[in-house]
Order: structure tokens, then sequence, then C-alpha cells
């Protein structure tokens, strides 16, 4: 009863801290030049992980299709077809977020959460400025401007990957994995892997900007929320992962 209280508690400050976030900035200026560094900082620098992880996990699939599930009685273009479908509905959304969720997160309440203990926030705050809105309200756009380029990208390097195993690896022919790759292709799943990377990059940007934000004590603490914030925030994508596949099929 007391761990149920203590989590109704921490959701009604999210919302209450929610509220304060989106309301409308005082400076647009100053706004896009926040909006604009943050959207560099946490999306663009976060590029070339997605790319190197995508690359490697889309040639680790066509290896492991075509090694352990394909068989004489199966079509040698199901070896693309399955890579495809992976990638497109599970990795390029899901799972990746949960990697950036870890690299993103951790980032966000730290950063946050050392405002908070070196009283920086409060100074904005004596200053009369929405500091909720003027330090994640840039984070939280930023990260869902940019989320589905980063899944778009993800997509093409998983299948670039799966393509050097059948260039260089010799697993499947280039032709067979072409055909599996356009064989009853939906567009709708690469959209769907889209829209669910948007309701990710919402919880990786938004929760830990809570931990930071409500940060009390020291370093210590900090380095704690960074933690929790990172969990938190795995748990919420895999859950609204069940209910965002349901509603989207």
């Amino acid at each position: 009863m007391k761990l149920l209280y203590s989590y109704l508690t921490s959701f009604g400050q999210y919302l209450m801290l929610m509220s304060r976030v989106f309301v409308r900035p005082d400076r647009w200026r100053l706004f896009l030049k926040s909006y604009l560094r943050e959207m560099s900082k946490i999306g663009i620098d976060s590029i070339g992980i997605v790319l190197l992880i995508s690359f490697f996990i889309g040639a680790v699939i066509c290896i492991q299709i075509k090694l352990n599930i394909q068989s004489p009685w199966m079509p040698r273009f199901s070896t693309g077809y399955v890579t495809r479908e992976i990638m497109l509905l599970e990795f390029s959304s899901s799972i990746m977020c949960l990697i950036l969720a870890g690299k993103v997160g951790s980032n966000i309440a730290s950063e946050i959460g050392t405002m908070r203990v070196t009283q920086q926030i409060d100074a904005l705050d004596i200053m009369g400025v929405n500091s909720a809105n003027y330090l994640i309200f840039p984070k939280v756009v930023g990260m869902v401007t940019i989320m589905p380029i980063l899944v778009v990208f993800s997509m093409a390097a998983g299948i670039g990957g799966a393509y050097a195993t059948a260039i260089f690896g010799h697993i499947i022919t280039p032709d067979d994995l072409t055909y599996g790759l356009q064989h009853s292709f939906n567009e709708w799943f690469a959209w769907t892997s889209i829209i669910k990377g948007l309701f990710f990059a919402f919880i990786i940007s938004s929760v830990p900007a809570y931990y930071g934000y409500t940060v009390e004590g020291g370093s210590v603490e900090v380095g704690k929320a960074g933690t929790d914030a990172v969990v938190s925030s795995s748990v919420l994508i895999l859950f609204s992962d069940i209910f965002l596949t349901q509603l989207l099929s």
C-alpha cells in the first residue's frame, strides 16, 4: 500500500510538472535557440550509435534467421522477409529507444539534477522564469522532432547490415534478400514504427527530466536519479509498447 501511494504521488508530481512545461514560452527566440541546441545534442549526436547498433543487429538477425530457422521447406527469401519485419516492427522503434533511454535519459536527468542541487533552478524561479518550461520543453520537443529521423536511419542501417552479410558473408544471395525485403511489403509497418518512436521519445525526454528536476540532496542523489530515470523510462517504454502494438496493429 505504501509503495502504491509512492507511485501515485510521483505520478501526480509528474503531471503537475508537465502542466508547467507545456505552456507558451516567454521568449520564442530564446526557445528556438535552446530547441536547436537540444535537438543537436540529444538527437544528432545519437545518430552514430543508432547507425552502428542497427547495422550489426540487422546483420546478426539475417545470420540467425538463415542458419537456425530456415529449412528446405521454407522459401529462400524468408530470411530477408523476417529481417525486414523485425527491424520495422520492433527493433527500429522499441529496442532502439531502450538504448537511447540509457544514453539520453541519464544525460538529461544528470544535467537537470546538477542544476537543481547547485541551486541554478532556484535562481531561475526567483527571477520569475518558468524553469520547467525553460529547461524541459526544448528537450522534449527536440527529442520528439528528431526521433522519426533516428527511426528511419535505424531501418536503413539494419537493412544495410543484412546486405553486408549477404554480400561479404555469403549467407544468402543479394537477389534472394532483395526479394524477401520487398515481399508483401506493408508501408504501414514503417509508419507504425515512427508513431511508436514519437511516444517513446516523449517518455525518454520527459521522465528523466522529472527525476532530475525533483532531485534533492547532492551528487550522490543526482547519480541515483539518473539510474532511476533510465529504469523507469525503460519500463514505461516496454509497457507502452504492448498497448501501442495492439492499438496500431
